[in-house]
């Protein structure tokens, strides 16, 4: 359970999800929807409405030792049920 969830994903869109009570993490990219559905349950003490899933590709970077290619990674988009949210994400 510990391991399904690796952090969570602040950004500028991710905020404005958040409003609406949809939270992004990113997460092992074996897990599926139901383990991450239990991790969040379970770790934030909320209800889960869904759970989406995506997977990103990695990309190329340069550096000044040549190029090295990021890892594919997943995210998680889970979304809570009415009047639920998450203090992390609130910055309490």
């Amino acid at each position: 359970m510990y391991y399904t969830i690796k952090k969570p994903l602040i950004t500028e869109k991710n905020s404005l999800l958040a409003e609406s009570g949809v939270y992004v993490f990113e997460v092992d990219r074996k897990s599926t929807k139901t383990e991450v559905k239990d991790a969040v349950e379970k770790l934030f003490r909320v209800k889960v409405e869904t759970v989406r899933t995506a997977i990103c590709r990695g990309r190329s970077r340069k550096t000044r030792l040549g190029v090295s290619k990021v890892r594919y990674w997943k995210k998680a988009m889970v979304k809570l049920m009415p009047g639920e949210k998450i203090k992390l994400f609130e910055g309490a």
